[in-house]
């Protein structure tokens, strides 16, 4: 009886065929390492669902990579009041608006004793009549020492409806502002500041972008005005060799802050909005530790969760040193 040729064969066939079925099955070792990421990334949402969970009142988050554009959100479609983080929405009306009338920056405001409000801020102890302050200086003074004077001065120049129409423009149709700083009995009305901590991730990615209304120079010193130094409970656990362009707002009962951080390699978008507790800023600083521990992990990470210097990484990248 002569053998079978193709038994003979069949042998060979599947020594060659197995191992190429095992290569097509069994995942790549970077693709092995995507898993890893989804590791830590589950674990970030899950530590961010038991901070927001732990607090006594009602917290929001957003978070943005903006290496990857992944978002991790936790009740982020809710709308909270705002506090002073509304103040960036008006920040960006003043150079969107300089764009279309020259010489708005450097158009002076006189400060009159009619204008002054308590709370945070230098202007509302200027002599009545003593000062005028240009609108960019007034700016300045909202964002560093989130003076309510320099806001509702800002607010009296651009108007409340041309805020609101930008904010709508790009993407952040929950976001108002419907009255100006320190007036209890209007927030009482509820004509209050809001936004919710989609809305507002999505205005800083915009701005990390430079995808708004306005040419990059504005855009570059939108950014610069927010990272002058300042405090705040998002800020506290960053180092401050990282530059974070942010606003943190309070009232009785609500703390926020709206945050692009440029941690080196792995830039981040942070919004967390806080209502109806005790401490705020407790959460809100729990918030950003945690964050900041996930990208801090990232960052310069090689596809195998090595970290490597950051020089290393640019060259690899072909961005230089």
């Amino acid at each position: 009886m002569q053998p079978n040729p193709r038994a003979r064969r069949a042998p060979l066939v599947l020594a060659v065929l197995l191992p190429l079925a095992a290569a097509v099955l069994l995942p790549s070792p970077v693709r092995a390492q995507d898993q890893h990421r989804a590791i830590l990334k589950e674990k970030l949402e899950a530590r961010l669902r038991a901070i927001t969970s732990e607090f006594d009142g009602v917290a929001g988050v957003q978070v943005v990579d903006l290496t990857t554009g992944e978002r991790i959100g936790v009740n982020d479609d809710l709308i909270f009041p705002q506090g002073s983080a509304i103040k960036v929405a008006l920040l960006l009306e003043l150079f969107r608006r300089a764009e279309q009338e020259p010489g708005l920056l450097l158009r002076h405001a006189p400060v009159r004793a009619a204008d002054q409000v308590g709370g945070s801020g230098v202007v509302q102890h200027f002599t009545d009549g003593g000062s005028e302050l240009s609108l960019e200086d007034l700016a300045v003074l909202m964002i560093t020492l989130s003076d309510n004077t320099a806001t509702n001065m800002l607010i009296d120049a651009l108007g409340m409806d041309a805020v609101n129409a930008l904010m709508t423009s790009i993407d952040a149709p929950y976001t108002r502002l419907q009255r100006r700083m320190i007036q209890p009995e209007a927030s009482a009305r509820g004509e209050e500041n809001l936004s919710t901590p989609a809305d507002a991730a999505r205005v800083m990615e915009r701005l990390a972008r430079c995808d708004l209304p306005m040419s990059e120079t504005s855009c570059f010193r939108v950014q610069e005005i927010l990272e002058i130094p300042k405090g705040g409970p998002l800020r506290a656990p960053i180092p401050s060799s990282v530059p974070v362009a942010f606003k943190p707002g309070g009232i009785e009962g609500v703390a926020t802050a709206w945050a692009l951080v440029s941690l080196p390699d792995r830039p981040y978008v942070l919004t967390v909005m806080t209502n109806y507790g005790v401490d705020g800023d407790a959460t809100v600083r729990r918030v950003s530790e945690a964050a900041w521990e996930y990208f801090y992990r990232l960052a310069r990470s090689t596809d195998h969760g090595a970290r490597v210097p950051l020089d290393v990484v640019r060259r690899r990248r072909g961005g230089g040193t």
